[in-house]
């Protein structure tokens, strides 16, 4: 078997899931040939991590050497990790080059780049995949194989709250995401995981978005106003409290972060109670589909726990999918190791709220079930490692349509995309006005009055 020759486009975090899965699990048929990244140290961070898996040592080059790389080191595949605004513009240099793109979430983060996108992607015919691992964990696979079944009938309505907690939902607001012009706020960076979800659990297209929120919690003003004061700008020093990394704490963040910002000032501890925030903390949609369901949608970025509930109507029954991820967030236990815990098991919180996840299923005139949920080792449920089979070996006949293309990444940043329009203008916003080719070809049939589960079924 030839190898396929991959590169890895930003070397922050996130990469190492890709660079182990080259160098390890992939290693007969992928070779890691390249990495691009214009910090030195990162860069550094994970070609030490390629030789240590006894792989060659991969290229480095920078950014504006990316068609360079492409070339010179016969790259069929990029990968891009690099920061949400910065998809685009290397999604379409790597497209224009000659390789084909899988990039991480969300596609892009506006929608002249989405159309930018679509535009390379019709001139070179290459080939986008985007990596919704949330599809592929176990328990919203069995909610969409309950929808899919018809066993609650067709879908009416969606009710969908995440609470991000204390620890997690905090960290937003540290890093680069807390600009909205790097991520476009978390409606786009975080909530498009979920937009896809429900655009894929109902197997139908988003049509109109309204949208209210703002920064309630996060913040000098905020913390102004409730008497926060004297913060030190950065989270790295001795007595961190509760809403501060320590980057010292996890040898990880301090050799991708702490050790690299004298390379290029990127600060990855800023204080969360500090200026410069522009991306909100408390969100609330109402989206219709064309499929005429609608969604009722919250994101908390400061909950005391952190997880999701679910409620599917159907004209048939109710499907219930409640889950727990971290029960609780205690004032002692500081903020490692754990920051993700949908990534990494955080462990039990010894809260009367614990861990766990449940599928209830109640039909008309009939008594609940529940559905039992058969989880995978790793992370995310076991959904990254089912991910990067997909990815790696090619994805055959999915009977739950997990594999997500450049379609169904632009679908889920839709509604972000409108639902930052409708935030700053306070009024619905139509998915067809985004001035996105096939979203309008997505909203035709609507248009003609034919609008139902067929409209849209693209997965």
């Amino acid at each position: 078997m030839s190898h396929r020759r991959y590169a890895v486009v930003g070397a922050g975090h996130r990469a190492q899931m890709y660079v182990d899965a080259i160098t390890g699990t992939y290693a007969d048929r992928a070779v890691l040939a390249a990495i691009c990244e214009p910090n030195p140290v990162r860069a550094a961070f994970h070609v030490d991590r390629v030789v240590a898996a006894g792989a060659a040592a991969p290229a480095v080059y920078g950014p504006d050497d990316l068609e360079r790389m492409i070339r010179d080191e016969k790259i069929d595949r990029v990968v891009i990790c690099a920061r949400d605004d910065l998809h685009a513009p290397l999604i379409v240099r790597s497209l224009d080059a000659g390789a084909d793109v899988v990039v991480e979430k969300p596609l892009t983060i506006d929608g002249p780049s989405a159309a930018a996108i679509e535009d390379a992607i019709d001139r070179t015919g290459r080939e986008v995949v985007i990596t919704f691992n949330y599809r592929y964990s176990p328990r919203n696979s069995a909610l969409r194989q309950v929808i899919q079944d018809g066993t609650i009938g067709q879908v009416t309505s969606i009710d969908f709250s995440w609470m991000l907690d204390t620890k997690h939902g905090a960290d937003y607001f540290r890093r680069w995401h807390r600009d909205k012009a790097n991520s476009g706020g978390l409606l786009v960076h975080k909530s498009s995981h979920h937009f896809d979800l429900v655009n894929w659990w109902i197997r139908s297209s988003p049509r109109r978005v309204y949208a209210s929120g703002g920064l309630r919690f996060y913040g000098a003003d905020n913390a102004a106003a409730r008497g926060i004061t004297g913060r030190p700008a950065r989270g790295t020093h001795d007595g961190a409290d509760a809403f501060e990394l320590d980057l010292r704490q996890d040898e990880r963040l301090a050799a991708l972060y702490l050790d690299a910002a004298q390379h290029d000032g990127y600060h990855r501890d800023l204080d969360v109670f500090s200026d410069g925030i522009t991306i909100e903390d408390n969100l609330a949609l109402v989206v219709d589909y064309l499929s005429g369901a609608t969604l009722s949608y919250s994101l908390n970025a400061h909950a005391p726990w952190e997880g999701y509930r679910v409620a599917v109507n159907g004209t048939e029954g109710r499907a219930e999918l409640d889950v727990v991820e971290r029960g609780a967030v205690l004032a002692d236990e500081g903020l490692h190791p754990v920051l993700d815990p949908s990534a990494v098991d955080a462990g039990g919180s010894g809260s009367l709220r614990p861990e766990g996840e449940r599928l209830i299923v109640q039909r008309h005139w009939e008594a609940p079930y529940e559905v039992q949920i058969e989880n995978l080792a790793g992370g995310h449920g076991g959904g990254d490692r089912l991910l990067l089979a997909d990815v790696f070996e090619g994805h055959g006949d999915d009977p739950l349509a997990r594999p997500a293309d450049w379609r169904d990444g632009v679908r889920s940043i839709a509604v972000g995309i409108a639902g930052n329009r409708s935030l700053a203008t306070g009024l619905p916003v139509e998915i067809a006005d985004l001035g996105i080719r096939f979203l309008c070809e997505d909203a035709a049939p609507a248009a003609a009055g034919t609008a139902g589960p067929s409209a849209a079924a693209h997965s």
